[in-house]
């Protein structure tokens, strides 16, 4: 219960993520690996846990198992304390043969969960952000201006427009337009250069969510974006909910205030991940009293046995021999041989960076062994005849693309 009223979620973490590719080759979005220990779907689950909702809904679509296996793992809540529960929910298809359609389809396919439940209010967010919010601040703001459906909204460049929903609101902070994706859109009052955006998080209340998807299904309406929110807009009291108002204790004052990241691309998925590292980093991930909880690793810690190391991440069970590792992050069991330079890099889960091997600016995903000797970052020509580079020139190796 928050602020009286009973809260259900649903998590949307269907994405295909194809402009994360090669990352997404075998995974959906959301179970892409983040940081040391963690996957993207970890911070809005634990954005819903901190926040005091525990009957979470995940609706799954693409190459789902890898992220229904780290859900099994990591997130199993108490069964002895009824509505605390994260459950995974396939396309139930009660409707047809069709998969989810889009975002409003997916939760309109699984209506009978809602009449299950019988929730007050009904939270849906996505899963494929990198940030800390306090969802309860965002239920009190929805209930306080008696909102029909509150959007949680921040201001983004004009340049950027074409990526996001942009929002127009009036004095009140009511939405009076919501266009999805445009290519250009007008500056927000007193913010040149900025438009106000929604982040894809939203409050209903339940039986007007009820009411919206049946009448979006009628009208060949499947997204949230598109569809079903600006038509509630003409209709009923959507409101914007500024996230830069969100509250959160533990935030150190180096770093960015109302952090969040889209990470839907190859470069920003880069950026955010070393926006976690270094002595001042934007987003520190360790918060102790907003945690971001990840799968407990039984893994032993990591080892140095020489070598030079700078502003560098190293995972559990991590082995480093006489290497040189700088700026970089290494998830588990990754092993850097003797001689070898891994620089500007990620190095995600059980990957091997052979003796003398060097590696600048580049993604290597898990289960990949380079061999000795070889040069990934430096040739961006030659790279480009073997693996997959992204607009700014990271050098991505794909999950196993390197066999030993």
């Amino acid at each position: 219960m928050i602020a009286g009223k009973s809260v259900l979620a649903f998590v949307m973490a269907g994405g295909e993520g194809s402009r994360l590719h090669p990352l997404t080759a075998e995974r959906s979005k959301p179970s892409v690996p983040f940081n040391g220990r963690h996957r993207i779907v970890d911070f809005v689950l634990s954005n819903l846990v901190n926040s005091e909702i525990y009957s979470i809904y995940l609706l799954v679509q693409y190459k789902s198992q890898s992220l229904i296996e780290h859900i099994r793992r990591s997130w199993v809540m108490s069964p002895l304390i009824p509505h605390h529960y994260v459950t995974v929910v396939p396309p139930q298809m009660q409707h047809g043969p069709e998969w989810f359609q889009g975002t409003a389809d997916s939760v309109y396919q699984n209506l009978h969960l809602i009449d299950l439940v019988k929730p007050e209010l009904v939270v849906v967010f996505g899963a494929d952000h990198v940030y800390r919010m306090d969802l309860r601040q965002m239920i009190e703001f929805h209930i306080a201006t008696q909102a029909d459906a509150t959007v949680a909204a921040l201001p983004v460049p004009l340049e950027h427009t074409s990526s996001f929903g942009i929002i127009r609101t009036d004095s009140a902070g009511r939405i009076r337009d919501f266009r999805e994706k445009p290519e250009s859109a007008e500056p927000m009052p007193g913010r040149p250069g900025h438009a106000l955006a929604s982040m894809g998080n939203y409050v209903f209340s339940a039986d007007l969510l009820v009411d919206a998807l049946m009448r979006a299904h009628s009208r060949g309406g499947h997204d949230f974006g598109k569809n079903l929110l600006p038509a509630m807009a003409e209709r009923n009291r959507v409101m914007a909910y500024d996230f830069t108002t969100n509250r959160m204790r533990g935030i150190r004052d180096y770093e960015e205030p109302a952090y969040w990241r889209d990470v839907g691309t190859i470069d920003a998925y880069y950026e955010a991940n070393f926006d976690t590292l270094g002595e001042f980093p934007k987003f520190c991930m360790s918060n102790p009293h907003w945690p971001i909880y990840a799968n407990p690793d039984q893994t032993e810690a990591a080892q140095v046995h020489d070598g030079h190391i700078r502003s560098a991440s190293l995972g559990a069970g991590v082995v480093i021999r006489r290497a040189i590792i700088e700026r970089s992050l290494l998830r588990r069991e990754v092993v850097v041989e003797e001689g070898a330079e891994v620089v500007d890099s990620i190095i995600m889960d059980r990957s091997v960076i052979g003796q003398g091997a060097r590696v600048r600016r580049a993604i290597i995903d898990q289960y990949n062994f380079v061999p000795p000797g070889m040069k990934i970052g430096y040739d961006l020509e030659a790279d480009r005849q073997r693996f997959h580079i992204s607009e700014s020139g990271v050098v991505v190796v794909g999950k196993g693309q390197l066999k030993p």
